[in-house]
């Protein structure tokens, strides 16, 4: 427990020693919650000069790392987490008493929450969230903080919320950008040196995990590294995975064949905790395995690339702001997207041109849940990914995510001005709080999981970059190959392929196709009225040939079958006070301080 500065309790919870730190500046009391992301002295010389809430602004855009930042000061209280949900805040009413935590589970066990029906449905539907849907709770009457706002709770009164932060311009050029990039994602990694065991790191091949390792052996030349043997007969990952393993001649290197580990889509199925539902949940078992050798192995702290494909890579979008600021430049990068997606000139074009608002995006998804996707998609120009519905998906459910999305579009506006900002901040926001459950997975196995690209400094020298510079057709993420230049070997970031492992998911998906349909032939999903098991059945004994979006929304099926079932089996009087594997949480409740 920390307390307020008057001595009333502040901030309850559990979590590791060095994991919190807490300064004062006369009646600001400040706390920053994340591993090591900041030293005694310098939370209290970045705290001294502050007076007040507001004053918070400026010391979070200087943290580095990803961590809470909280603030106590005359009878106030505010609380944000990171900038692209990889730690998020929720509030709730407890009695007439705002509480935050920055757990969904633990308040919807405080409250007596019960699950959001309406998001359910979605989930179950669209199988991705896009923000501001991936922003919001899956328990009713639990609220979830945007990434980019904080949280205020008088001393008496209701919470309410303000945005804080806000996206760099995109007006810089790549070769200076790159520089800044450079600086803080060093600054990123060395922040991980663990106090207790081993730093490891995966070691793909592929440019986003390679890149750390080398970041990460600049303070730790012994670092263990992992990666995986296996994938479809083109995959070349271990082919530039050795050829970095051989360049950082003091690691130590760890591998596991693809067969060593249970196969993508096997039993059994569980989750760790009841938060939220996965939305990855295909490869966990394996995951799993290569975590326990990983720990067998000495490891406290891993390093992964996760995050870095919404980083640096980005679709066609930018080119819909660009062309009308820059147009021979965008129609000359039109054709080089329409060179490698093969769309039709006509619907490129069109794209181009219209001009239709964020609003109109969400409801053009809406009304086309029941429409298949085309064969020949043009270069996408929109706000973003439209999907279909996924084949289970019952009249009920798709009908409710109908509704959702016209609810969106009455009240959503663009993350940016520039439509490829836009994208990338949904990209990235999307994602956040994805791979934030997937580190308690990791954290479940007793492995903490760290992603540096994530961390909110990296984030701002990558999106101040100019769109058409980082999102070129003619180059495979251009800014973190200019950012590594000269750290890592030309042969990773020249690399112009991507490790291929769906031939080998697509043969352990069938194989354990009976194993999914035993799980769903008592379906808490079906029991709602979600999901068609027998139209999952079809989908998966007759698996359509138009794209793998429906094995993605298959993930997202299991996993929200998975999270009801957690549910059930540990209602929710009891998630406030237990979590599997001992997953770390912290949790404020606000009391007005003069009050008994």
């Amino acid at each position: 427990m920390v307390p307020h500065a008057s001595g009333r309790p502040w901030l309850v919870g559990s979590w590791a020693p060095e994991d919190l730190v807490v300064a004062d500046a006369g009646p600001v009391r400040v706390a920053v919650y994340g591993p090591e992301s900041i030293t005694p002295n310098r939370l209290s010389e970045l705290v001294s000069p502050m007076r007040g809430l507001p004053d918070l602004d400026r010391l979070a855009r200087r943290l580095p790392g990803s961590a809470h930042v909280m603030a106590s000061a005359h009878g106030q209280v505010r609380v944000q987490g990171t900038v692209t949900g990889t730690r998020c805040v929720f509030t709730a009413c407890l009695g007439d008493v705002p509480v935050a935590s920055d757990r969904a589970d633990v308040l919807a066990g405080m409250v007596g929450a019960e699950p959001d029906e309406d998001l359910l449905a979605a989930g179950v539907t669209y199988g991705m969230l896009f923000t501001p849907l991936s922003e919001r709770s899956w328990w009713r009457g639990v609220r979830q903080v945007a990434a980019d706002s904080c949280l205020l709770l008088p001393g008496n009164g209701p919470a309410r919320t303000a945005r804080w932060w806000h996206p760099p311009e995109p007006n810089v050029p790549l070769a200076r950008g790159a520089a800044r990039v450079r600086e803080s994602l060093r600054e990123a990694v060395a922040l991980r040196q663990p106090r207790r065991g081993r730093l490891s790191a995966d070691l793909s091949g592929g440019m986003d995990s390679t890149s750390l390792c080398f970041l990460a052996a600049e303070h730790r030349p012994d670092l263990l590294t992992f990666r995986w043997i296996g994938g479809s007969a083109i995959n070349d990952d271990p082919l530039y995975a050795a050829q970095a393993a051989r360049s950082l001649e003091h690691a130590e290197h760890l591998t596991m064949l693809e067969t060593d580990a249970p196969p993508v889509f096997s039993p059994p199925y569980w989750l760790p905790d009841t938060e939220a539902p996965r939305a990855a949940t295909r490869g966990m078992n394996a995951i799993r395995t290569g975590i326990r050798l990983l720990v067998e192995n000495g490891s406290t702290r891993h390093l992964a690339g996760h995050g870095a494909d919404e980083l640096f890579t980005g679709s066609a979008a930018y080119l819909h702001t660009l062309f009308r600021r820059r147009p021979v430049t965008a129609l000359r990068q039109l054709r080089a997207h329409r060179a490698l997606s093969r769309g039709p000139l006509a619907s490129s074009l069109a794209g181009l041109l219209r001009g239709e608002d964020l609003g109109a995006w969400w409801r053009r998804c809406a009304d086309d849940l029941r429409r298949p996707t085309p064969l020949r998609p043009a270069p996408a120009l929109g706000w973003g990914e439209r999907l279909p519905a996924t084949p289970w998906a019952t009249g009920d459910a798709v009908r409710t995510t109908r509704t959702l999305f016209y609810d969106v579009a009455d009240q959503v506006a663009p993350l940016a001005p520039d439509r490829g900002q836009h994208e990338a901040l949904t990209a990235l926001r999307s994602a956040g709080p994805v791979l934030r459950l997937v580190c308690r997975e990791y954290a479940a196995e007793g492995l903490r999981l760290e992603l540096p690209y994530l961390d909110d400094r990296v984030v701002e020298a990558v999106l101040s970059i100019r769109p058409h510079e980082r999102y070129t057709p003619w180059q495979y993420k251009p800014v973190l190959a200019a950012a590594m230049r000269g750290l890592v070997p030309d042969v990773i970031l020249d690399r112009t392929t991507k490790g291929d492992c769906e031939e080998s998911v697509d043969r352990a998906l069938q194989q354990h196709v009976p194993d999914l349909l035993e799980l769903f032939a008592d379906s808490l999903l079906a029991r709602r009225g979600l999901i068609d098991v027998a139209g999952m059945r079809t989908t998966l004994l007759t698996p359509p040939r138009t794209g793998d979006v429906w094995s993605a929304q298959l993930e997202a099926t299991l996993g929200a079958e998975l999270w009801l079932r957690e549910i059930a089996v540990r209602p929710t009087a009891a998630l406030a006070g237990s979590t599997r594997g001992g997953a770390r949480h912290l949790h404020r409740v606000t009391e007005p301080e003069e009050t008994p």
